[in-house]
């Protein structure tokens, strides 16, 4: 071997431990809770160990605000969202910030839960339903029950006009033929309280201060589970959703990793940790978490995420003529 060959030789040996290591690294802004965020970024490291995720964490509302406010200065910091719900989604998709993605998960997946363009898929299925204590005098079946007199004054519900989930809700209600804005009409001359977020609902009626509540099923079935003398039911006209969707950004310079953090999320694997986390996977033949019916006891209400952004100012206008604030 001549001298330039073995140092060549040398060159190269020395290089590919780098090369070896060598990480790509993905940037993930979501609205996730801190530790279901890191669940998540450890799960995918650890099944793509060439990928190392930044991510950023805050509340959706005020993560877009973020966001908008860098793409308006032409800045695209990350590659992947991972948000609350499909209306944020799709105001992204109608200003051309998401890029379309095919994924081949998509089979296993009902087409109500991703883009039929591939702009943004679910990642898992969170619904509103009723809260009841206990003591309380009554059991609520159906969203028509909250009508009727023996609940006048007695329950407390998010309000659209905090709560992304509580708007999807509203949207949802008021677009079935069954309900509508009579239904909210009904509410609010019963007595109903719209005030704050979800938070506030589960700390109302655990306390007993209000005996019924409308609220995310995992916050109270949790609550449930470890003791508080709570109980969940979805009501029989069905149960409204939000997704929790991910997507990937068109200006992002790593659409390779991003697709499949994408991936990761919607396969098998990934789904079985949106139900070790305690959600109700978005995948269809994925199991149900601890203290959920089974899936086809779950009614989902029809939900248009496209008519709703469009309608949204107009939803929040009518709320408050009617519940004030």
């Amino acid at each position: 071997m001549t001298f330039k060959n073995a140092f060549a030789l040398c060159a190269a040996l020395s290089v590919s431990p780098l090369i070896a290591n060598a990480q790509e690294t993905l940037t993930l802004y979501t609205s996730q809770p801190n530790t279901d965020a890191q669940q998540t970024v450890d799960a995918f490291e650890k099944a793509n160990p060439d990928i190392d995720v930044e991510w950023v964490r805050d509340g959706t509302t005020k993560l877009m605000t973020k966001l908008r406010a860098e793409l308006a200065s032409g800045v695209v910091k990350p590659d992947v969202l991972l948000i609350a719900d499909s209306v944020t989604m799709e105001s992204l998709a109608a200003d051309n910030y998401l890029y379309a993605y095919q994924s081949p998960a998509r089979e296993a997946y009902a087409d109500s839960l991703y883009h039929p363009e591939g702009y943004y898929y679910g990642t898992k299925i969170i619904t509103t339903g009723i809260v009841r204590h206990k003591r309380a005098p009554e059991t609520p079946k159906s969203w028509a029950d909250l009508t009727k007199p023996e609940y006048k004054g007695q329950l407390v519900m998010p309000s659209p006009l905090y709560s992304g989930a509580a708007l999807i809700h509203l949207a949802t209600l008021t677009d079935a033929p069954e309900l509508g804005w009579n239904y909210y009409e009904q509410l609010q001359a019963n007595g109903a309280m719209a005030q704050g977020g979800n938070g506030g609902v589960l700390k109302a009626v655990t306390s007993g201060s209000k005996p019924y509540g409308m609220i995310v099923d995992f916050l109270a079935i949790r609550e449930a589970a470890k003791g508080s003398p709570i109980e969940f039911t979805f009501p029989t006209e069905g149960v409204s959703m939000v997704t929790e969707p991910v997507a990937i950004m068109e200006g992002s310079k790593n659409k390779a990793a991003a697709q499949r953090f994408v991936d990761f999320l919607l396969s098998k694997d990934g789904q079985a940790l949106v139900l070790e986390q305690g959600y109700l996977p978005a995948r269809e033949d994925a199991g149900v978490p601890a203290g959920f019916p089974q899936r086809d006891a779950i009614k989902l209400l029809p939900f248009d995420a496209a008519g709703t952004l469009k309608s949204t100012d107009e939803n929040k206008s009518r709320f408050s003529d009617i519940f004030g604030g």
